[in-house]
């Protein structure tokens, strides 16, 4: 058997068992979807579930393993129409009892972003909300929808293209046969 936590609420590590996992599911209420909406400056989101279990790894670490779903709507970035994307994607945490931080100004992030420190605390809430942050998309298209080119010139000059920009863009034309002048 195993308990489903509150929400919200971090679990602590020490009260995890060792035996089994620990089985959660997050389904927030519509409120606290309108929250996460705005806090990360979204239209929109809907059917947020996150599932998963918390077990243990050895004796000191800790995995979290999730499936995370919701859909959201957001502005396109070419016509600022409403977007509705569904995402669905498995997460995965490591919280590590001992992790090595370097004491430097400026330090290389190691290619594993799916590894944090162990706490106190566990929190589902917190991985999933930072999950739906990284996993929404950057740049949504409606679709069919284009960027147009604007071309601006002073009167009585060519106005530059971006065709134009491109260092290389008339060597095909050089090397053409039949255009040599011999």
């Amino acid at each position: 058997m195993s308990s489903t936590p509150p929400e919200t609420a971090a679990l602590r590590v020490a009260d995890l068992p060792q035996n089994r996992p620990t089985r959660f599911t997050l389904t927030p209420e519509a409120k606290a979807l309108t929250d996460i909406a705005s806090e990360l400056g979204v239209d929109a989101l809907r059917k947020l579930r996150f599932e998963g279990e918390i077990k243990a790894r050895g004796k000191r670490d800790w995995v979290l393993k999730a499936k995370l779903g919701f859909t959201v709507t957001q502005p396109c970035v070419v016509t600022l129409e409403p977007v509705t994307t569904r995402i669905d994607t498995d997460v995965q945490r490591l919280f590590l009892a001992e992790l090595d931080i370097p004491d430097e100004a400026e330090v290389e992030m190691g290619e594993d972003d799916n590894i944090d420190e162990l706490g106190d605390v566990i929190s589902p809430y917190d991985v999933m909300l930072e999950s739906v942050a990284l996993n929404l998309p950057q740049y949504p298209r409606k679709d069919g929808a284009e960027l147009g080119q604007h071309v601006h010139a002073e009167p009585g000059t060519q106005p530059m293209t971006d065709e134009d920009t491109r260092p290389f863009a008339g060597l095909a034309d050089l090397l053409k046969p039949g255009d040599k002048d011999s």
